[in-house]
């Protein structure tokens, strides 16, 4: 069996901050490895200045390869339709019964438990891990979501303040600045390789 943690976001574009929380719920929570789950489809709303799903999925995995025990899964890309957390840990449960998964997020989008499709049954096929920054979140969060869950499928990593966003990483491309400090540099070269992020969209193989 393997304990397993999975970032889901849309990664546009992965940055350090995404690599920081993988690491911190990889450490703090002594899982076997983390994997980044970017999205295909969005449900909601779609991605301002996305390159296209195949081009963000290629940016994970060039911000993982010199971490062994991070990584990138690809089928909410190649799944048709809208990306539903619970569709993913469904799958991952058929190919990987023996395993235990863990669900990584901020305390922001935990917040919003509720709203997610089917909550309850996402806390049943994994449990939820919640990067709280400030050590204040905690108890917050356990009475906002106590209707959903007995205690014990929700639990919380301590990580760094990060100071960046995808949003920010597409306004210095945009802008022609330098991504040093922002995305990891095999990112920061494809990037500058293809002019992302600098207007329109792009699809790459």
């Amino acid at each position: 069996m393997l304990r397993r943690g999975l970032l889901g976001g849309t990664f546009n574009p992965p940055h350090l901050g995404h690599l920081a929380i993988a690491r911190s719920a990889r450490d703090g929570l002594v899982l076997d490895r983390v994997d980044l789950v970017p999205v295909g489809t969005p449900p909601h709303k779609p991605l301002e200045g996305d390159p296209g799903a195949q081009v963000r999925l290629e940016l994970c995995r060039l911000a993982t390869e010199r971490d062994r025990a991070l990584g990138v899964l690809d089928l909410e890309v190649l799944r048709p339709g809208p990306s539903y957390t619970v569709d993913t840990l469904r799958a991952l449960h058929e190919q990987h019964p023996e395993d235990e998964w863990t669900f990584i997020v901020g305390a922001d989008v935990a917040a919003g438990l509720h709203d997610w499709h089917e909550p309850e049954e996402v806390l049943r096929l994994a449990r939820l891990a919640v990067a709280d920054r400030d050590g204040v979140a905690a108890e917050t969060l356990r009475e906002r979501l106590a209707d959903l869950h007995d205690g014990t499928r929700i639990c919380f990593f301590g990580m760094p303040p990060v100071d960046v966003s995808s949003s920010l990483v597409r306004r210095r491309a945009a802008a022609g600045e330098t991504l040093d400090g922002f995305v990891p540099g095999p990112v920061a070269a494809r990037i500058a390789e293809f002019d992302l992020y600098r207007g329109g969209t792009h699809e790459h193989d």
